[in-house]
């Protein structure tokens, strides 16, 4: 089921997406909340009447005149109003490659456990744009993700049970502005304003019965489900970034496990898996810069267009668009 939140009389409305047509929930059942949190927090009562009401349209056992065509929705985050969110640092490739551009070794404890920080889930958004603030230009990155919701409360949930706990899958990109980042990092406290400003998730929500036809195993000594998905990115066209979900090495059940110890997770908490290998300009440049000392790094500008897919999950497009004003806390420093 691919779940859908747009814009409708300037409120959220949760739909589904069957054949480039969006139906809302009603449709499939009368009972069925208007809203993703509400679906969320009743999901476990909710979620079999949506399957059942979505196969019945499917099968066309169920008719309706109701669906509205998605081109003509503005699509909001499906997630849009998250309890919490963090992000993950899953793909051990991206951060071997991160290191060895900063000519450092690969840090061991990466293989012990997984981690994750806590960025802002007020600057959730969906597709359209993402508005930045000059300092956000020096060196405007995007990073290719995909992120899990939590569908059920829990705590102290074990790798072994955590993905009964995974709502669904959607594609994330994880915005970035590098120098804040880097500049904040260098007193170990962040990321904080290299981040806080945009977090992208989109275009839907893809429940995993979806998925069963290409999951796979999970690496090895590892726990949970693993998917077989393609992860690419097109900046104004030109695809960047090429990698597949399935090489994660911490898996969302065991990211889940380290964020349940000892903490409650609820229904509408947000987790991302981490960038992909060769999923953000701060990785691409620092191996095109390594392998030949004249190349020319990239960055984002005003104006560029952002195009992420993920095999199974859609895709995923913004475009950066500048703020009309030339503040700047970067000439704060003393």
């Amino acid at each position: 089921m691919k779940l859908v939140t747009y814009l409708k009389e300037g409120h959220e409305q949760l739909g589904v997406l069957i054949n480039n047509l969006v139906y809302d929930m009603d449709v499939l059942h009368p009972d069925l909340p208007g809203s993703m949190n509400m679906f969320l927090n009743y999901w476990e009562d909710m979620f079999p009447f949506a399957q059942a009401g979505e196969l019945m349209l499917r099968e066309g056992t169920r008719t309706s005149n109701k669906g509205v065509p998605l081109s003509e929705l503005e699509l909001l985050a499906p997630v849009p109003f998250p309890n919490s969110c963090r992000d993950g640092y899953a793909f051990r490739q991206h951060v071997a490659a991160a290191r060895r551009n900063r000519k450092v070794e690969m840090i061991p404890a990466f293989d012990q456990y997984p981690i994750f920080y806590f960025t802002n889930h007020h600057s959730i958004q969906g597709p359209g744009n993402i508005f930045c603030m000059p300092d956000h230009f020096e060196k405007l990155d995007f990073e290719l993700e995909a992120a899990i919701v939590i569908c059920k409360h829990g705590r102290n949930i074990r790798a072994e049970e955590a993905d009964d706990y995974i709502g669904g899958m959607m594609i994330m990109n994880d915005m970035s502005a590098r120098r804040l980042q880097m500049e904040e990092m260098v007193l170990n406290l962040g990321p904080a304003k290299g981040k806080d400003f945009s977090t992208v998730l989109g275009p839907w929500l893809v429940t995993l019965d979806e998925l069963e036809n290409v999951e796979i195993p999970a690496k090895e000594n590892h726990t949970g489900k693993s998917w077989n998905l393609r992860m690419q990115c097109h900046v104004n066209g030109k695809q960047v970034s090429d990698g597949n979900l399935g090489d994660m090495d911490w898996t969302f059940a065991e990211i889940i496990e380290r964020a349940s110890y000892g903490v409650d997770l609820y229904p509408g908490d947000v987790i991302g898996s981490g960038t992909v290998g060769t999923g953000c300009f701060l990785e691409l440049n620092g191996t095109g810069k390594l392998n030949n000392p004249d190349y020319e790094e990239q960055w984002l500008q005003p104006g560029d267009v952002v195009e992420m897919e993920i095999d199974g999950l859609g895709k995923l497009n913004n475009t950066i668009v500048a703020e009309e004003t030339d503040w700047s806390i970067l000439k704060l420093k003393k």
